[in-house]
């Protein structure tokens, strides 16, 4: 296989890597850059584990070549927050208990943030449309949806909100 140096930048952090010119973002995210939040469910783009952000939008890390990715920047789970900043979309999730077995958490949350992103106020039809490409064996997305519906709210009511201890006492 032929080789390539390239330097990816994952959650504003620029990484040097050596990569085969066959090898899937995800492999690279997983073995490489050793960040793991980012999962591999089906291998196929189907189920939406995988979902990373390039340049905000919401990819299938699984079926895209790492050396497409030189150049743009990458949003993976940990990027999203920290555990001492959580993202209002990681709080609403915590929240709304919309997080169970926590294996499609990741690709979820990244896909919800593109939505909010371009679309602050988005309907439930919208939000059911956003997330279709992620799929959720266990909450029946119902908690899912609410929780975006509240991140969206705590958003709106103050889109500097990062931090736990600002949201207290909001309640779904």
């Amino acid at each position: 296989m032929k080789k390539a140096a390239i330097t990816l930048t994952i959650n504003g952090e620029e990484h040097l890597v050596a990569v085969d010119v066959k090898d899937r973002l995800l492999d690279v995210i997983r073995d490489k850059i050793h960040l793991t939040g980012t999962k591999e469910g089906c291998g196929t783009g189907e189920c939406g584990a995988c979902t990373v952000l390039i340049d905000g939008e919401p990819v299938n890390a699984c079926l895209y070549l790492a050396v497409r990715a030189e150049g743009k920047n990458i949003l993976t789970i940990e990027g999203l927050g920290d555990p001492t900043h959580l993202h209002p979309l990681q709080l609403a999730f915590v929240h709304t208990a919309a997080v169970q077995c926590g294996f499609c958490a990741p690709g979820m949350l990244l896909t919800a943030k593109a939505l909010l992103d371009k679309n602050p106020h988005p309907s439930e039809h919208e939000i059911r449309e956003s997330i279709a490409g992620n799929l959720c064996r266990c909450t029946g997305y119902v908690k899912i949806i609410k929780a975006i519906q509240l991140a969206a709210t705590l958003l709106e009511a103050d889109p500097h909100l990062h931090d736990q201890e600002r949201a207290e006492g909001v309640h779904a």
